[in-house]
């Protein structure tokens, strides 16, 4: 009987799953032979299968995508003890926020990564991460995960997936989680930050109720992240929010949620509320969170319906905003979700 703990990986596309052929051209990798081309694989005790999706660029990445790997989690579920999915990264943190909230019941890990450099080249950042990504996803205690979330791992550390932006297009640890701590930092050891990792009441111990894996899908794509500047003008917002068939905004704010306070820009913010419109302030500043109630200008906002983001990113708004919005049929429950935690991605 083979006791060995059982992977999934899933290859989307990205730098990770290249490498160079003789000639110096970048191929596909072929990770159907990750064992042979990496030894130190086997030393981990770990089965291991590949699931090849047809390879994209990041930049093309859909909701079609999203749901196709949460289909692909989901019909393998029962199969395997964790998953690593390959991804590019330039919208990684996109897809693992998505993925964090279509999944419900989820009890075993779901690691996302990929790397700066291709996976042939020799100094490449791509053999690390895979397979520590492969050793967090096979981690147990008592038989049970030690992080059974969706999660990211670059470079060291492990995130919450719904808590990380990528930071830098060129420095190896190109991803951060500046309003949520690391949920394990690997040195020597791989350290598990078990206060922050999410655990059911009585899991280590197997005292609770396992429920089967549900997966929610029907993104609603009619929305705009809109950023304001200094000088953003009447004429540039109207065009903007006069979008046929927009039904969200992530409204991108300066410092802790405030933005202009001229009687043009809140009239029109009201105006897009009023007819249907759920718009969602968020901090471009890349730590903190939104608390339109400290400033005048934000309280302007909430004056007008603007919904408080807390300190999510943009990431996990623009995808939880999509997907309640291809799930909820009134407004009232789009802006009651959107201000509820469902999965970590804001708050404490």
């Amino acid at each position: 009987m083979n006791t060995k703990p059982s992977i999934l990986i899933i290859y989307t596309g990205g730098t990770i799953g290249m490498q160079r052929d003789e000639s110096g051209t970048l191929i596909p990798f072929d990770f159907n032979s990750i064992e042979k081309e990496f030894p130190a694989v086997r030393h981990l005790n770990v089965h291991i299968d590949v699931h090849k999706m047809p390879p994209i660029d990041s930049s093309n990445v859909t909701p079609a995508l999203w749901r196709e790997l949460a289909h692909t989690v989901r019909d393998n579920y029962d199969k395997y003890n964790g998953f690593v999915i390959l991804h590019g990264t330039d919208t990684m943190s996109y897809t693992a926020s998505a993925l964090s909230f279509m999944f419900e019941n989820l009890q075993k890990p779901v690691v996302f990564t990929g790397s700066q450099i291709p996976m042939g080249i020799m100094r490449t950042d791509g053999r690390e991460n895979l397979i520590t990504a492969i050793e967090i996803a096979a981690a147990s205690r008592n038989g049970y995960p030690i992080v059974p979330e969706v999660c990211l791992y670059f470079q060291n550390k492990l995130f919450r997936a719904n808590r990380t932006s990528k930071l830098s297009a060129e420095a190896l640890n190109a991803f951060d989680s500046r309003n949520y701590p690391p949920l394990a930092e690997v040195g020597v050891n791989i350290n598990y930050n078990t206060a922050y990792i999410h655990y059911e009441d009585g899991w280590f111990e197997g005292q609770f109720n396992p429920e089967p894996l549900q997966v929610t899908e029907g993104f609603d794509t009619n929305v705009v992240i809109l950023k304001i500047f200094p000088g953003i003008s009447e004429t540039t917002l109207k065009a903007v929010l006069s979008v046929d068939g927009l039904r969200g905004v992530i409204l991108e704010t300066f410092g802790t949620g405030n933005a202009p306070t001229a009687d043009w820009f809140i009239n029109l913010l009201s105006e897009t509320i009023a007819r249907g419109v759920t718009i969602v302030n968020v901090t471009q500043c890349v730590g903190g969170g939104v608390a339109m109630e400290l400033y005048e200008t934000g309280k302007r906002l909430q004056q007008a319906g603007v919904i408080s983001g807390h300190d999510m990113t943009t990431e996990a708004a623009v995808t939880k905003l999509m997907l309640l919005l291809g799930n909820c049929p009134q407004k009232d429950g789009v802006a009651q979700s959107m201000l509820i935690s469902k999965n970590g991605e804001f708050g404490s």
